[in-house]
């Protein structure tokens, strides 16, 4: 996916924009997903003249644009992600109760 997106945005003269940019517009993309949560699950139902919006494609906005973070600050997700889970693994091994099969 980093590839990808590395490949979508390297044919611009502008490339990526600055980190600072970058989490604003995480943070809004983020945003429009509670929205549509707080829409679909939440206390809040769209009005009647509001279009239906769809979570898997605000998740995919997120997604793109936190790989456009990473990729700005040349961080491999892949191995962020390992270094996560090792450290959810190692302290949270014991937090919440196992399902028993």
């Amino acid at each position: 996916m980093q590839g990808r997106v590395d490949g979508w945005i390297d044919q611009f003269e502008e490339g990526y924009f600055p980190p600072a940019i970058i989490m604003l517009r995480l943070a809004e993309e983020v945003g429009e997903l509670a929205r549509e949560i707080n829409h679909r699950f939440g206390m809040k139902p769209k009005r009647p003249d509001e279009a239906e919006g769809s979570v898997e494609i605000e998740l995919g906005d997120c997604l793109f644009v936190l790989i456009s973070l990473a990729n700005s600050l040349d961080i491999r997700l892949d191995d962020a992600f390992m270094a996560v889970m090792e450290k959810f693994q190692t302290r949270d091994a014991d937090r919440w109760t196992r399902k028993h099969s």
